[in-house]
């Protein structure tokens, strides 16, 4: 029998917490010979009481001190897990909403065993429940994180995580900006499950187009290094096209007659302003990069202990 631990960050919202321990109760029992369930539920920064009933799981909440965002409670309950469990073979990243459907934990674990565990299992959206708007969003999102990063992103945090790669993951610390981003980033192996994502279990989704523009912004500074030479060639290329524009410009004021009187200068100081202004940006980015570059940040496995407060063990039922 495999232990399983699931990860999930909670934040006032502890009515679908208890729906999803209904649904990993009944989900134990359909796998009772195969896999045992734990939870570990990451409290971040709640203001609402926690309120739910006694489960059959063993069921551990982590009460942070403060809120520290989505990305970073995911962080927090992975080095909690390779820190103070032992036994473990599988780690779970889920919400908490129902979005992610307890009842696809078996695909994801299915697929990371066909894998011979060397890999992390995403779930890969094939159909969503957002509005159109969110979906344009969202959409645009992808794209841009292609652009700026060269790399393609089209699942989230919904992951099996075999126990064999847990230590390179909680050592990256780009996961504590952002989790799918930060595997991406540090070359370790992933496959993906295509999956449907589930409806909320309570309220409505937090995942508004601000929250969704943190969200973008946090995975795209995990690729700090690469936007820097993507900035760098596009400016060199605006740069270009602008020397090119002066001289024919130039080429028309001084061997033709199509220039109109006054217009070439004009132009001419305009474009070599947008020059300027392109070198000044690119100067900028190359500055912060080099100055990021000299600092070197430590892996540290044991950020967690500075975030938690208290942790409540629920006994089971």
């Amino acid at each position: 029998m495999k232990k399983i631990y699931c990860v999930t960050p909670v934040y006032n919202d502890w009515e679908s917490f208890q729906v999803l321990i209904s649904h990993l109760e009944k989900l134990q029992i359909e796998q009772v010979d195969r896999f045992h369930f734990s939870v570990i539920a990451i409290n971040d920064g709640s203001n609402e009481e926690k309120s739910f009933s006694k489960s059959s799981l063993d069921i551990t909440i982590l009460n942070l001190k403060i809120n520290i965002g989505h990305q970073r409670a995911i962080a927090t309950g992975l080095q909690y897990i390779y820190n103070e469990i032992e036994e473990k073979d599988y780690v779970i990243v889920m919400d908490c909403d129902g979005e992610d459907k307890p009842e696809d934990i078996i695909l994801l674990l299915e697929k990371a065993e066909n894998q011979n565990d060397k890999k992390i299992i995403f779930a890969q959206r094939k159909k969503r429940q957002e509005s159109l708007l969110f979906k344009f969003g969202y959409l645009v999102y992808k794209k841009l994180f292609k652009l700026f990063t060269g790399q393609k992103i089209n699942f989230g945090n919904f992951s099996a995580i075999p126990a064999s790669l847990l230590s390179k993951v909680i050592y990256q610390n780009n996961i504590w900006n952002h989790f799918s981003g930060g595997v991406i980033q540090s070359k370790i192996p992933y496959d993906r499950v295509l999956l449907d994502r589930g409806k909320r279990f309570h309220g409505v989704s937090k995942m508004n187009f601000y929250n969704l523009t943190i969200h973008g912004l946090s995975s795209i500074s995990v690729y700090f290094d690469f936007l820097s030479l993507r900035i760098l060639k596009f400016t060199l290329y605006g740069i270009l096209l602008c020397a090119i524009s002066i001289f024919y410009i130039l080429y028309q004021k001084i061997f033709t007659e199509n220039a109109i009187p006054g217009w070439a200068s004009s132009l001419t100081l305009i474009l070599t302003g947008i020059m300027l202004q392109l070198f000044t940006v690119t100067l900028i980015v190359l500055l912060l990069q080099l100055s990021s570059r000299k600092n070197i940040a430590v892996p540290n496995s044991k950020t967690y202990v500075d975030f938690i407060e208290s942790i409540d063990d629920v006994k089971k039922q």
